[in-house]
Parts: C-alpha cells; structure tokens; sequence
C-alpha cells in the first residue's frame, strides 16, 4: 500500500503561521424597536455572527457591542414573535450607532442559515435550505435524532429497528448523503444501511439540511445532500446559563437526558454538556416484541473559545458511544428476554472528535483555518459461546483540514476562494472478519464561490471545484489490492428572484459527482445476512440537478413549492444477481447504470387567528433506472398534517399549546429488483405542553403520542421488513427542559 503526501497540511499551517494579525477597535451601539409603535424590545437578541459571540439589550432596548473586527460583518436581531432582521456594516476603526426596528409576525420566514457558504438568510440561497430547531427536534417525541429528522419533508431514513437509522435525502442515501458535525464531516463507516451515523441531538442550535446536490462546497459526498448539524450559541457576554432535559419513552421503557453549562466573558467562553439514553426492545401495534431493537448510547460535549477583534478561535471535543442492537437471525432465538443490556449481536461504537475552528480578521480579508481529527471504533459483538464473539474491529481515523479566503467584497456581494484536504486510514484489528480492508484514502480539493446581488432584487451565486482522491488498500483473502486515482469538477449556477417582499423565486443548476468507495470496490464477503461483492472496475457516479422552486408569505399564510430533477449517470448500487457462494448464499453485487430521481415538496402553513396554526405538506418522489427498473430505497410518498391551538397565558400556565397530526403514506407499488411492495398506512399523533413558573424558575413540559391509534404497520424502508417485524406501535413521550442561569 502506498502512502501519498497531502501538500493540503503544509499550506494550512503556512497560512497559520504567516497570517498577519492587525487590531481593530470598533464597536457599535443602537436601539432595538417595535416597527409599529417604537416601544423598545427588551432583551433582545444582538447576534454577530462572523465572532460566535452577542448580547441582550437593557429595558430601554439598547445594546453596546465592543472590540469588532474589521471588513464586513453581518448582525443578527432577533426576538420572539418579530421577524428575524440581519444587518451588513463595514467596520473600519470608528464607532457607529445602529438602530433596528423589528416587525411583529407569527411566521420566522427568513432563519439565518450557513450552509449555502456564508451566513445568510434562507431568502439568499439559490436553493432552500431547510432548517430545523432544537426545540423542534425535542417535540417530535422520537427515540432517536434520525427519526426526528425524517419529518421533513424529502428527507425519510432506512430503519433496523429504532436505534440503527440513516438519512435519505430525496431518494439517496448511504455515501451520497454528507453529515456536518459543527462543520466536521462524520466518517464511520456509512457505507452501509446498518451503519448510522454516530450524532445525537444533545447540544444542537440547530440543524441545516441541503437537498440535492452540494458538492460545490463540501466535496464527492454530497451529491444527495448535506446534513448539517450546528452547535449551540455560546452564552450572552457576561452570563453562565444552562439548561436540563429529560424525557421518558412509553413503548420502548426509553429514558434519555442531558446536562449543559455555558459561559461566556467579554472575550472568552466555554461549555459543557453530557448526556445518556436507553431503551429496551420496541413492541409494534400488535404488542409484539421486536428482539434485540434495544440500544444505550452517552456522550460527552465541551469547547472553549477566545473571541478577540483581530480573530475567533475555537477548540472543540466531542464524544459518543452507542450500543445498538442487530436484529438479525442470528440474535432472535438468543434474545428471549427484553431488557437494557446489549448481550448478542449489538455495533459497538466509540467516535471521539477533537476540532479547531478559526476565524482571522485582516482588514477587509476573513480567512477560515479549520482543522479536526477524527478517532473511530466499530466493533460487532456477537455470540459468547462462539469462538469470534468480537466478530468485527475496524479503527478509521481521520484528519481533516480547511482554508476558505474571503476576499474584499461589498455589502451585496462575496467572493470566497478555498482549499479542503482529508487524510483517512482504515485498520483492521485482531477480530477475525475484515468487512473492508485496510486502507488510505487522500482527498485534496480547490474551489470558488461568488456571490452577488443585482438591482437589490436577484441574488446570483456561482462557483466551480476540482477534487482529487486517491485510494490505496491491501490485498487480503478474495481481495485483490486497489490503488486508484479519482478526479473530476464539480460546479453550480443559480439565482434567487425576489418578486416582491412576499414572493420569491429559485432556481439552481448543479453538476456534482462522487468517487465509488472502499466497500463499493473492494467488498468480497459476508455482511450480515449475506455475501457482498465489490466491482473494481466502478467509475465515478455523475449527477446534474436541476432546482426550481417558488415561496410566498404573508400574515397569515407561508407557501413553499420545489421541484427537481436528478440525473445520474453511473449510478452505483448493489443488488442480487443469480450466482451464489458454496454455501448456497445468494450474492449481492455493486454495479452501475444510468437513472434519474424526480420529484418534489409542497408546504403550506396556516395562521388564521393567533391561536391557531395548520401546517400541511407532501413529498412526491420517483427513482428509475434507464432500462425500465427502479430504484431501491426510494420512500413512499408522504402527506403530514398538524394543527395546533396555542395562548400566551391560561391560568398559571404559559404558552400552552394542544396538536393532533398525522402521517398518510400512500402504496410504494414501484419496488426496486430485490424489495417487495409496501401497503399505505396512515399513523396519527397528538401532542400537549406549557410552561410553569415554579420558585422563579421555569419547567418546560410536554407529553406527545405518535402513533396514538397503535397502527400495526411497515415503512418501505424498514430492513426488518422482510424478517417479518413491523414498525413501533404508540409511544409516549413525557418530556422536561429546566433552563437555568447561574450568574
């Protein structure tokens, strides 16, 4: 095997070590207002976003930010039931005043996102970045993260039970699909439905999800869409606040919770938080147990920060350690018990995560360095009484790297120029079956980015990228060695159209490719429940996506229609062929064609007094092959509902709320080769909460059922689908979040 010398490293440390540092003391002060009577807001939030750092105004609704950089910089104002307003001001050594007036309205139509490649508000992006709160993740009511996610609308997930769960984004999934943790980008083995992503929702402002192709910014991975998960806002200047949430899951006896601590001075801030879950066994709508479903996982979060005029440094740590039950043929005549502890068949996963992230100010230059390195275990257990019972042990560690320049630009433009490189080694240990071999992987990348606004109506964005990887691996037993080069470009054009202050129009062009991976080649064996073949030969998979998609908001109404058209040539994916091993297994092997994936969402929000609001929407989704078949792990098409009656205030009670919302999947009655179709089904769910002052301190409360008529059905994507094993009946969730200030 042969070890290739990333140039990427040595460029990043140069910019570290020769970036010029220059001293700014601007600062900036204001009033934050009512639009419609200009009473002060206090306590309003005065975020900038380029220093990770904000304050609150006082009751007069004034704030003072000190010690700001030069070149342009972009402020955030918000405050509950107004809308979110973003600011652009070029600082250059002086003090300025800044007043905001801010606009009552029950709908958040404009959320700060940074996907896109800047921060930005989701009306500047050529294509819709949609975006979902932590607070939101927490009332769907679900055991897991994934499964929370999977209630946007165009994203749905592959499903072994309820812990083993991926992302699918508009149709793709697996190594099509980029998870982001705080910029990081997850590697842990997703080469596999059986293999999750190794996130949790503890510590989350929020989270940011692309649909379709973003390898423009994020490389070969992302041709289906990215995943982004943003961490939390350092505490106001001045403060030590916290928070603690608990929840507890009827179906599977599941309890979960979590602990965090923020604080933050002038110039420095810190936070800390951990958290645990467990759950048994799931039951379906029938009351039957489904064996070994159960899962534990615990995790550990910090960082610490020095927040400075001339830069923002940052130095994270993260921690998670899940264990998640196989429901497989082999563990179900082990587990006959329910209970907590993985014993038979169960993933053992550690992933630690050490990553800095800088920002320096050079006058009108901002220049990103960012750095990770990526520590990852997968073990699978098996039987005691076989003589492998650790049948699997894999360590992939991974060093990634980032240079982005943002060079001097206007209030209504930005021009970025950037370098990204990753260095990724996998090793087998002494467990005796070697799913992958061992193996280096080299990734080096270049791109630009510009963006720019004409006639203060048409947001344009265009960019290109060059990738590089090369992929060497070890002959092994049935193996045969590796050593292969992949490049190619990638590139992206698109445009938002603003018609009016309540309409807008999108539209995005988008060529994006990804290099075939180490499984994907290499694989010669058993995995799982049957025997997996390579195909050395694989070439790159190319997708054109073509994006357009309309918005309209008003006071009492949002709207959102995209649709889509994805073009694949090379497809790769695996499938059943006619051979089979000596033992009689059928085998599986990856191979290519040509296909597309078209479709679409619509979204319809409703507020027709203030105490009421019905959301609705429907995702419409179609995968075929070139030559008549389709596609597998295409969903079902989906319709949700929800309509819920909220106050302000009802006796000692703060903003109670009551909603009831379903979820109608229609028949997926185009199945690919080796799945069978799915029946419709349709699930209801129903949810209350408040909050109660109690002592000067506020309890935040909510109780949700999701499946509340203990439908007995199976979702397309479930693997436990042809083992026989429906998906989990009702499930109530009682939730708490106690948020708290220590000075």
């Amino acid at each position: 095997m042969k070890t290739k010398h990333s140039w990427g490293i040595i460029i990043l440390l140069f910019f570290m070590m020769m970036s010029p540092v220059c001293f700014a003391q601007n600062s900036i002060k204001g009033r934050v207002s009512d639009k419609t009577n200009n009473e002060a807001l206090p306590l309003a939030n005065v975020y900038i976003l380029e220093q990770n750092k904000g304050t609150l105004t006082d009751e007069n609704g004034k704030f003072v930010l000190n010690n700001l950089p030069d070149g342009k910089i972009k402020i955030q104002f918000s405050y509950v039931g107004y809308k979110t307003v973003i600011k652009t001001i070029i600082g250059g050594n002086v003090d300025s005043e800044l007043n905001v007036e801010l606009e009552p309205s029950a709908f958040q139509t404009e959320e700060v996102v940074v996907s896109g490649g800047t921060y930005s508000t989701q009306h500047e992006n050529a294509i819709k970045i949609d975006l979902l709160k932590s607070k939101d993740i927490a009332s769907q009511g679900t055991p897991t993260f994934m499964e929370a996610l999977a209630n946007v609308p165009g994203v749905d997930m592959i499903a072994k039970g309820a812990g083993v769960a991926k992302p699918v984004i508009r149709g793709l999934s697996m190594t099509n699909i980029l998870m982001l943790n705080n910029g990081v980008k997850m590697e842990n083995f997703q080469f596999s439905e059986n293999h999750p992503f190794i996130v949790d929702e503890f510590g989350l402002d929020h989270v940011e999800i692309v649909k379709g192709p973003a390898s423009l910014l994020y490389g070969s991975d992302a041709v289906g869409g990215v995943i982004n998960l943003i961490k939390e806002k350092p505490a106001p200047a001045g403060k030590i606040i916290g928070d603690y949430n608990a929840q507890y899951h009827s179906n599977t006896e599941g309890v979960a919770s979590n602990l965090g601590v923020r604080g933050s001075s002038e110039s420095f801030f810190w936070d800390i938080r951990a958290g645990v879950k467990s759950h048994k066994d799931y039951t379906d709508g029938n009351g039957d147990r489904i064996p070994n479903t159960r899962f534990r996982e615990k995790s550990l979060k910090a960082g610490i920060g020095l927040n400075k005029s001339f830069g923002l440094f940052r130095l994270y740590y993260d921690y998670n350690r899940p264990k998640l039950g196989m429901c497989v043929d082999n563990a179900v005549s082990r587990v006959t018990k329910n209970g907590r502890k993985n014993e038979f068949w169960y993933q053992d996963l550690t992933n630690h995560i050490i990553s800095t992230r800088n920002t320096l100010f050079l006058q009108k230059y901002k220049i990103d360095l960012n750095a990770a390195y990526q520590m990852n275990n997968r073990r699978l257990q098996t039987d005691e009484s076989k003589l492998a019972f650790e049948l699997v042990d894999m360590d992939m560690n991974t060093l990634s790297y980032e240079v982005k320049t943002y060079l001097p630009s206007t209030a209504g433009s930005e021009y970025i120029v950037g370098l990204q490189g990753a260095n990724k080694t996998n090793r087998n240990n002494e467990a005796p079956s070697h799913v992958i071999p061992d193996a280096d992987v080299n990734d080096l990348s270049v791109f630009g980015l510009a963006q720019k606004t004409f006639f203060g109506k048409l947001e344009a964005q265009a960019g290109v990228r060059y990738d590089y990887r090369s992929i060497s691996t070890e002959a092994e037993t049935g193996k045969e060695a590796v050593d292969e080069d992949f490049g190619n470009i990638s590139a992206s054009l698109g445009a938002t159209y603003r018609v009016s202050d309540e309409f807008l129009l999108r539209a995005n062009l988008a060529s994006a490719y990804r290099t075939p991976n180490i499984a994907e080649l290499t694989q010669n064996g058993m995995h799982g429940s049957r025997y997996e073949q390579g195909n050395a030969d694989l070439k790159s998979q190319r997708n054109y996506e073509a994006d357009l998609s309309a918005h309209y908001h008003s006071k009492y109404v949002v709207v959102d229609l995209s649709g889509f058209y994805n073009r694949i040539n090379d497809y790769i994916y695996i499938a059943p062929t006619a051979d089979t091993t000596s033992g009689g297994s059928k085998i599986y092997r990856y191979s290519q064609t040509d296909s597309k994936i078209y479709g679409g969402e619509l979204v319809v929000d409703l507020l027709p007094v203030s105490w009421l609001s019905i959301n609705t929407s429907y995702a419409y989704l179609v995968g075929k092959q070139d030559d008549g078949n389709y596609l597998p792990f295409i969903p079902q098409n989906k319709a949700r509902f929800e309509v819920k009656l909220k106050k302000e205030k009802l006796a000692f009670l703060e903003n109670p709320f009551v909603k009831i919302g379903g979820l109608y999947a229609s028949k997926q009655d185009n199945p690919a080769m080796f799945e069978t179709e799915t029946d419709s089904y349709f699930v209801l769910n129903a949810g209350i909460g408040a909050e109660i002052k109690w002592n000067n301190q506020m309890l935040n409360f909510s109780v949700r059922v999701n499946n509340l008529l203990d439908e007995d059905y199976i979702d397309h994507l479930s693997t436990l689908k042809g083992m026989g094993y429906n998906n989990i009946g009702r499930n109530i969730c009682f939730s708490l979040r106690v948020p708290f200030g220590i000075k």
